[in-house]
């Protein structure tokens, strides 16, 4: 497939092209870069052109007649022939940039050729182009553009021809239209002052108009506010607030962490962590005692440990973005291997408690850890009794 590339190179103005000309001529010179296969020597010929431009008033479009002509453009093989192409183009002229007024372009056109050969045929054609304009007077200025088209050819299996026009030359704007009268106002109506908040400043200066009654002002009519807390002087009942620092509508500091957890209110999912708990980011304790309780030698939950399994429950169901493994501990008392397989049928009951409560089991883990990780004296019964436990941990996913 044929191709072509030009990236077009542009330089900036010092002056503006003045706006309001109906008419533009633009006289440019050029130099037109072929395709091969269109037998053309050097692949290219000088060319020469005009373009006219009407400019429509409050619009960035406008439309363009042009015409392009070269000369005794020599073929490879000998000879030369006369190029003529004629077009319409749309133009697309961007606002001002740095002095700088670049446009787009694009049309149809056609080109005769005096002289064809087997390749080089008269055609229609496409074409879209891209340029600036930089102002020398505000009705003169240089025009620089480049111009792609694209011409059909039957004689090559119907494959478009390219053809690529870089150019150069100046814009003379003229037909400018005559300024308007500029309309007649009216003179303002007498405007009568008042004081609307009567806080002793007139309405003509007042930046704050609605300042309630008996409230102490400034000369601009707002209300005093020593420690700039946004809360005026006459309600504030903790006026010496340090600025920056959040407060309640009385002006007094908001306690942003409730439960002293380091996670603030706004953010905390568990707003009464008690204190001295190990929490997340989203303030939740990272390891719960359930205080499950279960008699000797058995796995089955007692009622009194339900208040515990229900709430941790209630958590799970409202924060399916996190998961809990469920451990179970036993205190050094019988063999190891018997006190780890009753720790993981007691770590299973909690999770068929929490299931039973409406927790999705996917959010479930449990683990049998039998008498390691103690937590207290196993040579006491008190201590035996924190040891025999149930934890659950939360991952957050």
């Amino acid at each position: 497939m044929k191709k072509l590339l030009l990236i077009p190179a542009l330089f900036a103005g010092s002056l503006a092209l003045a706006d309001g000309h109906k008419y533009e001529i633009s006289p440019l010179i050029g130099y037109n870069i072929s395709e091969g296969n269109l037998g053309m020597k050097n692949d290219g010929y000088a060319i020469g052109g005009l373009e006219g431009q009407y400019n429509l008033e409050n619009s960035q479009w406008s439309p363009e007649l042009s015409a392009f002509y070269a000369k005794n453009a020599d073929y490879k093989t000998g000879g030369n022939a006369n190029i003529l192409r004629v077009a319409g183009n749309g133009v697309y002229t961007f606002a001002t940039q740095n002095m700088l007024k670049p446009f787009v372009k694009a049309g149809l056109g056609y080109e005769f050729i005096k002289r064809r050969n087997y390749a080089n045929q008269n055609g229609l054609f496409v074409d879209a182009g891209a340029g600036a304009k930089v102002a020398l007077t505000d009705a003169i200025a240089l025009k620089l553009e480049a111009i792609y088209m694209a011409k059909g050819n039957s004689n090559n299996s119907g494959s478009a021809d390219s053809n690529l026009m870089t150019l150069a030359g100046l814009t003379f704007a003229f037909g400018g239209e005559a300024p308007k009268a500029a309309p007649v106002e009216a003179p303002a109506p007498a405007v009568v002052d008042g004081d609307d908040d009567h806080d002793g400043v007139l309405n003509s200066v007042d930046q704050c108009i609605y300042t309630p009654a008996n409230t102490s002002v400034d000369a601009n009519g707002c209300a005093l506010d020593d420690d700039k807390d946004g809360v005026a002087n006459n309600l504030d009942q903790c006026p010496q607030t340090a600025f920056g620092v959040e407060v309640d509508a009385k002006g007094c500091k908001i306690n942003l962490d409730d439960d002293n957890d380091g996670v603030l209110n706004a953010k905390d999912l568990c707003p009464t962590t008690p204190a001295g708990e190990e929490v997340n980011s989203d303030g939740c304790t990272k390891i719960v005692n359930l205080h499950v309780n279960f008699d000797r030698d058995s796995y089955k939950i007692k009622s009194d440990s339900m208040t515990d399994i229900n709430a941790y429950a209630e958590f799970l169901k409202k924060h399916a973005n996190y998961s809990a493994y469920i451990t179970g501990y036993t205190d050094s008392r019988a063999s190891a291997a018997y006190n780890k397989k009753l720790s993981t049928n007691r770590a299973k009951a909690v999770v068929e408690a929490l299931i039973a409560q409406g927790v999705n089991p996917k959010q479930l883990i449990s683990l049998g850890m039998g008498e390691a990780n103690p937590i207290a004296d196993n040579n006491t019964a008190e201590g035996r009794a924190l040891n025999r436990r149930i934890e659950a941990e939360l991952i957050k996913h």
